[in-house]
């Protein structure tokens, strides 16, 4: 019986993602010519370029995927000033994930509205919200959320957890959240253990 993991759902065409990333000259000019985002994701670590390697994951990965990813890397590093409401919004975003209906994708928003948008946690409930369906309130014209949406939240969900409570351990916290992504992106988990344990 084979035990070898699934293709990775980082092997994607690049093209598409581009312009999503915000690359200056010299980054666009390093991707150049790569054809997937897993051969990128390895271009922008080698060159250090650890805020753009995670932008690419937000938007890589598939949607369900991605904002898994933002609630553990937001568990993995723990806020001690988190309120109660920030905690709300990690399970509502979690509680998508495991199934992602309207109804979730909807209380995923609200629970980020009572957070005020100010955590990790709070943008990863965004990311789910914006996945599909209707911005709108409910009973109202659709208006669907823009295909890169869920990515823009999550970047900026991750970018937060790389920087709070600590922000000089953002060095360390980069490739504990790219190999984070990366097992999810092969059908792992991705938990990392809360700093200070393990």
């Amino acid at each position: 019986m084979s035990t070898a993991r699934p293709a990775s759902k980082l092997l994607v065409a690049l093209s598409p993602l581009l312009p999503r990333l915000e690359l200056d000259a010299e980054g666009s000019a390093l991707l150049a010519g790569l054809a997937d985002a897993e051969a990128a994701l390895a271009r922008l670590e080698g060159a250090g370029r650890m805020t753009e390697a995670l932008r690419l994951l937000a938007h890589a990965l598939p949607k369900r995927e991605a904002v898994w990813w933002a609630c553990m890397c937001a568990r993995a590093v723990p806020d001690p000033a988190a309120r109660a409401e920030d905690a709300q919004a990690l399970d509502a975003a979690e509680a998508w994930v495991r199934r992602p209906d309207e109804a979730a994708r909807r209380a995923a928003m609200a629970a980020a509205e009572r957070a005020a948008f100010r955590s990790t946690e709070a943008w990863a409930a965004v990311g789910a919200f914006w996945s599909g369906g209707s911005m709108s309130p409910e009973g109202q014209p659709v208006v669907p959320p823009a295909e890169h949406l869920t990515g823009v939240a999550i970047a900026g969900a991750v970018v937060l957890a790389t920087v709070r409570t600590a922000p000089e351990r953002a060095p360390v916290r980069y490739p504990r959240f790219i190999a984070s992504a990366r097992d999810i992106g092969t059908g792992g988990a991705g938990r990392l253990p809360p700093e200070g344990e393990g």
